[in-house]
């Protein structure tokens, strides 16, 4: 029994660690040193990327603001084309909206054919894409000089 016990390992071992030579302490704190400057660099650039940003933030808010102002004036100059637009723009929409309808049962209809074909998907992009593109273009010109709808119509038109 005595034999058996002595061939088996120990559960707890120790181990002794000690430093064999006294290691100077001068190339770590240099690292250390050298990790803080490129800190402190980082830190520099991301503050000057932030003032970029606000000052970009308030150029293109400026510009917009002046661009509100200047369509609330022509607005103001010229009512009735204001209207025109709106209404032109609400019927835009609606042709959009058959435009869009036509679109998706093309897809739905020769998705196969466009999913291979090279060819119907060129005419497919030919025939929709620059109509789609016109009309997008016209309607935002609209509904950016378009007044904003009256009382009146908006009580006709909600349910």
């Amino acid at each position: 029994m005595n034999e058996s016990q002595s061939m088996k390992p120990p559960f707890f071992t120790q181990i002794d660690v000690t430093q064999a030579a006294a290691a100077s302490p001068t190339p770590q704190t240099a690292g250390l040193a050298e990790i803080a400057l490129l800190l402190r660099q980082i830190l520099m650039v991301q503050q000057r990327q932030t003032k970029i940003l606000e000052e970009l933030t308030t150029q293109v808010g400026n510009g917009q603001r002046q661009r509100a102002v200047e369509l609330g004036q022509w607005r103001q100059a010229n009512p009735h084309l204001a209207r025109k637009c709106r209404e032109a723009a609400e019927c835009l929409s609606r042709v959009q909206t058959e435009f869009l309808h036509q679109l998706t049962e093309e897809v739905n209809n020769n998705f196969d054919n466009l999913l291979d074909g090279e060819f119907t998907f060129t005419e497919f992009v030919d025939r929709f894409g620059p109509r789609m593109a016109h009309l997008n273009g016209i309607l935002q010109v609209l509904s950016q000089l378009s007044s904003p709808p009256s009382p009146a119509n908006s009580s006709k038109n909600s349910p």
